[in-house]
């Protein structure tokens, strides 16, 4: 099984930016555990503060991958091209977030993407991204 894992804006600063929201570990080191304790699956890490490669890559997996795990960061909230890049593509896309947007910013509540996605995971750190692989799995089993 292969799968995809997009990050968007400012995602390459985890561990260092605002640790009270995004905690202290890089995203690279929670990947190797990812890996570890996913191994019999190909786990692709992409991350882009642009929005137009965030685009990119979908189209460049979303129809040969199984899955595909989006942070896209500040993009959530304002892109209707990712939107349509989503849609465009056949593979199932989870959107994610770190942190719980909901009981943050009011901004923060609203994303542009989310219709497009199979599904939202939001509020569990990192730990998000686990969570979208095991439902990628399970849409996987059902197909």
């Amino acid at each position: 099984m292969k799968i995809q894992i997009i990050n968007g804006p400012n995602l390459n600063l985890l561990g260092i930016r605002e640790p009270s929201v995004y905690g202290t570990s890089s995203f690279e080191t929670f990947l190797e555990v990812l890996r570890n304790d996913y191994p019999k699956m190909k786990i692709f890490y992409y991350q882009s503060n642009t929005e137009g490669e965030i685009i990119n890559k979908i189209h460049e997996t979303g129809f040969s991958y199984d899955g595909i795990i989006l942070n896209a960061g500040a993009y959530t909230h304002t892109s209707i091209a990712i939107y349509d890049a989503i849609k465009a593509v056949d593979t199932n896309v989870i959107e994610v977030h770190i942190s719980n947007v909901y009981a943050r910013e009011t901004f923060r509540r609203q994303s542009l993407i989310a219709a497009a996605c199979k599904g939202v995971i939001a509020g569990f750190g990192l730990d998000s991204y686990r969570l979208a692989i095991e439902a990628i799995i399970q849409l996987k089993s059902k197909n």
